[in-house]
């Protein structure tokens, strides 16, 4: 991973026999097709043409990648088709990420599980297909690696689902358990769907989430309720930005979304989950940790996909010299250069050889001989004339796809 060399956020912090893990994550990854450009929602009995396409690997990989581009160690967990759509999604992460994917494993003869995204008006709406992939490459390892933390999905779940106990022996190894949720198809909404946050360091729903697991009046009441159940409740707000209530110190801290134009928001609330992560285990203030979170989602929904789009500590950079250079135009420039006064001494000076991968328009290109080929090529279409206005730093609904349904 290029950006490794760069920066380490929690370079200051290692001691020997420290885990190798930074982030341990287990979930479902998905081949992603974004279409962006659409001037409205797809009508019934129509054809609708996008102006951009891209695809890049999505479900939990989009947390995966937020968090390796940020430079934690991440160790992933899941099931790969032996397809081209697995093969893609595997070297990607693998090779171009540096994620271990030391428990995952390849499935002969299983399919990629695959998600169309369209996104329009600033949000998205998205058509998956997939398969369970067969025992035993399923299961969530009953002994997950040591990590200093890892990510888990709360929520309803299908019948006869394993309720991932894997929390509750993780969070009594030590490791720091960050809970965030999916949509819950079923309507209940139970709070008992919510039991693992006793196991659990944080818990990072969105708004419309938030409200309906409380039935709290808004947001920032669910937020209150929340930290009753577990020591740290973060509640991303969409265009208001997001809230965190820290029940261990009583302190709570608000930080406003930065105003963007937004190409495609799939992913948003995953980088957002990455980014409080990487600043919480550098132990920085929580208004600190509310605020590039916001920015890593920010920056993100600039993009297509939720995995590929994420920044690294190069693009966070350009855009903070970027914002000094603009502080003295307008009030809301220099509001965020005073926001963000904390990155001045911990961004990197040096550069990458490369840019970032982004999403491509398709995977598989057949070179010169012939033969078929596994790697990407080309670009993403449309990616500046399909581009949708939106606010980012975690939509309502932009965490629902955690990786996990």
């Amino acid at each position: 991973m290029d950006d490794h060399p760069v920066l380490d956020p929690l370079g200051g912090l290692r001691a020997p026999g420290d885990p190798a893990t930074d982030v341990y994550l287990t979930g479902t990854v998905f081949l992603d097709i974004i279409f962006t450009g659409l001037d409205r929602a797809p009508v019934r009995g129509t054809e609708s043409w996008a102006r951009g396409m891209g695809s890049s690997p999505g479900g939990i990989a989009n947390m995966a990648t937020a968090l390796a581009r940020l430079g934690l160690r991440t160790t992933l967990a899941a099931a790969f088709g032996d397809d081209m759509y697995g093969d893609y999604c595997w070297e990607c992460l693998r090779e171009g990420e540096g994620i271990d994917l030391g428990p995952s494993r390849r499935v002969p003869g299983w399919h990629s599980p695959v998600t169309v995204s369209m996104a329009y008006e600033g949000e998205r709406t998205m058509v998956s297909h997939g398969h369970r992939a067969p025992p035993p490459e399923d299961a969530v390892p009953t002994c997950p690696p040591p990590a200093r933390a890892a990510v888990a999905s709360l929520g309803a779940r299908e019948a006869g689902e394993e309720r991932y106990d894997w929390i509750a022996g993780a969070a009594a190894s030590g490791t720091k358990v960050f809970a965030d949720v999916g949509w819950d198809e079923t309507g209940r909404w139970d709070p008992a769907d919510l039991a693992g946050l006793r196991h659990c360091a944080a818990f990072l729903p969105n708004a419309e989430e938030a409200v309906r697991y409380t039935r709290a009046d808004g947001p920032r009441e669910a937020a209150h309720r929340l930290a009753e159940l577990v020591p740290l409740a973060v509640v991303t707000l969409g265009a208001q930005g997001a809230i965190a209530v820290d029940s261990a110190t009583g302190q709570t801290a608000e930080v406003p979304a930065l105003a963007v134009e937004a190409l495609d928001p799939t992913g948003a609330g995953d980088v957002f989950v990455a980014g409080f992560v990487t600043g919480t285990l550098a132990q920085w203030p929580l208004a600190d940790r509310l605020a590039f979170a916001s920015l890593c989602a920010a920056l993100s929904v600039q993009e297509f996909g939720g995995s590929l789009s994420a920044p690294g500590w190069m693009e966070i950079a350009g855009w903070w010299e970027q914002a000094k250079a603009f502080a003295g135009q307008a009030p809301h420039h220099r509001e965020a250069v005073c926001r963000y006064g904390f990155l001045e001494d911990l961004l990197p000076a040096a550069t990458r050889p490369w840019p970032l991968r982004r999403a491509v328009p398709t995977i598989g290109f057949r070179p010169a001989g012939g033969a078929v080929g596994g790697a990407v090529s080309g670009s993403v279409s449309g990616s500046v004339p399909g581009a949708v206005g939106g606010a980012p730093g975690g939509a309502p609904g932009s965490a629902a796809r955690n990786g996990e349904r």
